[in-house]
């Protein structure tokens, strides 16, 4: 069976948003089978970004469709402890403004545990949750996120099988990941109310989310042993739990990663990449010493049989490996290589690089970036946002105080400014940690990310009539929150890809940006592109698309259609130019899990990618830069 390594049921879905639309389609289900049975449908809720998509599902359904929530009862999870439940940060208000607001459920049917219980009394309060939930007849199905290390509700490693609903102290990692909440970790709480692994458990049905970068812990929770220390592995024990994730997440599966385990494969030339250089790498040899022996001993058995030599196929996986690398991104002038990833002709290409935030162009593709425009190309940047909200209050009043300075010195009138700054500090220093900036002070760090783009275009060599900041409209919420894709947004870009008309476009690919920007970004260009395409457009016909990856991950290397080799001094010159975006440079708010300043992350990245390309037998490199090219 195809499933067979797996435990627990998995669906695995395009995107979080067809997952999210599965997971409401159950929900609604449930709520019409009980109100046709005139009974209350007990749901247990999940918070974290990762039931948003579904929330605003489940809002879609009530409005479009007439989905009534009347007889709904809902048990949260959990909460932070202390806090106060109108806290922005609160899981009470994160119900009411991503649902509760927006249905018709009645008050008094929801639960969720106090963050302001009284220490002292949480044991009585705790049981009392506990006592309310078996009242209402125990949940009928129980909507489940995963942490990275594998918590359930704030359930960390270690907590017991037959823990229920108490106080706990929250993992370290758990509170990183959270920092996007609050701005820093400091402000994240330490401590949080929970249901406990038993409770959980005893709901009829579980349905687990899982998006993005949850591809370990998912495959560790439903293929290994069940284990305290992966508090998700328990739900194998369950009669009827199922995951529900996105492709990224599923991608540690045995039957995504090594398919060829798991019964029938069809041995495309992809595959065969895949599963040599998965082998190689396991084996810690190059492409071309691995044996028969090695096949017949890892699950190549099949590939084999089909083609007959080990050596060959040896050969046309280095032969794969070896023609991704390249130093001419834009295609060589003058030369015919068959299999070179780009095209000779035209050249000069006129590129388009689009960066979702103002700083990823330089940190994702640095390298690249300078390349193109050092061997004549035509460089264009589309800076898609502002990037405002990842710049600190500090940097606001610095360089106000700077422009305040600058017209003093020089005997111009700096009473405007002297104002400005003088609001700026007094609104700054009684801000609250959930309260929104001014559109004045979103702006000035909208403006500092701008001046920082346009000098690291003026560093690799562009003019600045080659910037171009796009500010779609999907970002400006002055909050971590985003819209989704709005027409809006679509027709900035059309607009620019008309006027620039490019040979070559390369954008953020990765789906890992933990805030969700970079996803909203790819999805506007592949409309936009679609669009074009569509309304005949001559020059889309000659357009290729070029996806890189940004500071989160990496393109697996069995993935990879072209790869630019980097020196040394290309290495440095590249962290210089990261260096030139000051404000996101030691302490960045809102920068995820990792811990890394980003000219760190893209140097260990770029770095490893060249490292593997060694181990498997090519040239060893300093770094590497790599692309996958995205068919329309």
């Amino acid at each position: 069976m195809v499933d067979s390594f797996e435990k627990i049921p998995v669906k695995i879905f395009p995107s979080s948003g067809k997952g999210s639309i599965y997971v409401a389609q159950e929900i609604a289900r449930l709520i019409r089978e009980k109100q046709a049975k005139n009974e209350p449908c007990i749901l247990g809720m999940a918070t974290g970004s990762t039931p948003i998509k579904l929330y605003r599902e489940l809002v879609r359904m009530h409005r479009e469709e007439g989905l009534s929530f009347q007889n709904v009862i809902t048990f949260n999870l959990d909460e932070y402890y202390p806090i106060e439940k109108e806290a922005f940060q609160s899981y009470w208000s994160f119900m009411h403004r991503h649902l509760f607001d927006h249905i018709d459920i009645n008050p008094a049917n929801i639960h969720l545990p106090n963050g302001s219980w009284p220490k002292e009394q949480i044991k009585k309060y705790c049981a009392e949750y506990e006592n309310e939930l078996e009242k209402a007849g125990g949940i009928d199905l129980q909507i489940l996120g995963i942490g990275l290390n594998g918590h359930i509700g704030f359930n960390e490693p270690g907590s017991s099988i037959f823990s229920k609903t108490r106080l706990v102290n929250l993992d370290n990692t758990t509170r990183i990941a959270n920092t996007y909440e609050f701005q820093n970790i400091s402000k994240v709480p330490r401590l949080a109310l929970t249901m406990g692994i038993s409770t959980i458990l005893k709901a009829k049905r579980i349905l687990l989310m899982g998006w993005g970068q949850k591809a370990e812990v998912i495959a560790r929770s439903v293929e290994g042993n069940v284990t305290e220390q992966i508090p998700a592995s328990i739900l194998q024990q369950h009669g009827d739990c199922t995951f529900v994730v996105d492709e990224l997440a599923a991608a540690e599966l045995t039957r995504i990663k090594q398919p060829w385990l798991t019964g029938e494969c069809n041995w495309t030339s992809a595959m065969i990449k895949r599963a040599v250089i998965y082998m190689a790498l396991k084996l810690n040899k190059s492409v071309l010493s691995l044996t028969a022996n090695d096949y017949l001993e890892n699950g190549l058995s099949d590939l084999l049989v089909e083609k007959g030599d080990a050596y060959e196929i040896n050969l046309e996986v280095y032969y794969l490996l070896r023609d991704s690398i390249t130093g001419w991104p834009g295609g060589k002038p003058g030369a015919i290589i068959p299999a070179h990833p780009e095209r000779s002709e035209p050249h000069p290409k006129r590129c388009l690089i689009f960066s979702p935030h103002p700083d990823d162009d330089i940190i994702s593709m640095g390298g690249t970036f300078m390349r193109l425009h050092d061997q004549g190309h035509e460089v264009h940047v589309g800076y898609q946002t502002s990037g405002n909200i990842a710049v600190t209050d500090e940097f606001v009043t610095r360089f106000i105080d700077f422009a305040v300075g600058f017209e003093d010195m020089f005997g111009i009138d700096n009473q405007k400014s002297q104002q400005i700054l003088s609001v700026a500090r007094e609104y700054i220093s009684s801000k609250k940690k959930d309260q929104s900036d001014t559109q004045e002070i979103r702006s000035i760090k909208g403006l500092i990310r701008r001046c920082e783009a346009k000098a690291t275009c003026r560093y690799v060599g562009l003019t600045e009539d080659r910037c171009h900041f796009m500010n779609l409209p999907f970002y400006e919420t002055g909050t971590i929150d985003k819209k989704p894709m709005g027409e809006a947004d679509v027709l900035i870009t059309m607009e620019l890809l008309r006027k620039i008309q490019p040979h070559q476009i390369y954008c953020a690919g990765d789906l890992a940006d933990p805030h969700g920007t970079h996803k909203v970004c790819l999805e506007v260009v592949f409309e936009s592109l679609r669009r074009l395409k569509a309304a005949g457009e001559p020059w889309i016909k000659d357009c290729w698309v070029w996806l890189y990856k940004g500071a989160w991950q990496e393109w697996d290397i069995s993935e990879i259609e072209m790869a630019i080799p980097m020196s040394p001094d290309q290495v440095m010159k590249k962290r210089f130019g990261i260096f030139i975006h000051q404000s996101q440079k030691d302490m960045v708010p809102f920068q995820g899990t990792d811990s890394r300043e980003f000219w760190q992350r893209a140097e260990d990245r770029n770095a490893n990618t060249a490292n593997l390309y060694a181990a498997l037998g090519m040239t060893k490199y300093a770094a590497m830069e790599a692309f996958v090219r995205w068919h329309y």
